[in-house]
């Protein structure tokens, strides 16, 4: 069964694709079908630029892991002297 769950937001950044880098301008990120990963349903997250995109399938348990060191890293970098 399709979730349907799918969101999309505006990003600067940079991706590595199989071609080299690229800028990326957009992130896709959703929770349906896995295409590669051996699992039903997984996070999927596509970095989409002018020429190329990246993505990138996780299961739930390690979503949750990434969005949890991703909170931790966001947090010193807003307390550091640098942001």
């Amino acid at each position: 069964m399709c979730t349907n769950i799918a969101t999309t937001t505006r990003i600067t950044g940079s991706a590595k694709t199989a071609t080299g880098w690229t800028a990326v301008s957009e992130a896709t990120l959703g929770f349906d079908h896995a295409t590669h990963l051996w699992t039903e349903h997984a996070l999927r997250i596509d970095f989409v630029g002018a020429d190329d995109r990246a993505a990138v399938e996780l299961d739930l348990a390690s979503a949750r892991a990434l969005r949890d060191r991703l909170d931790e890293v966001i947090a010193a970098a807003g307390a550091s002297e640098l942001s």
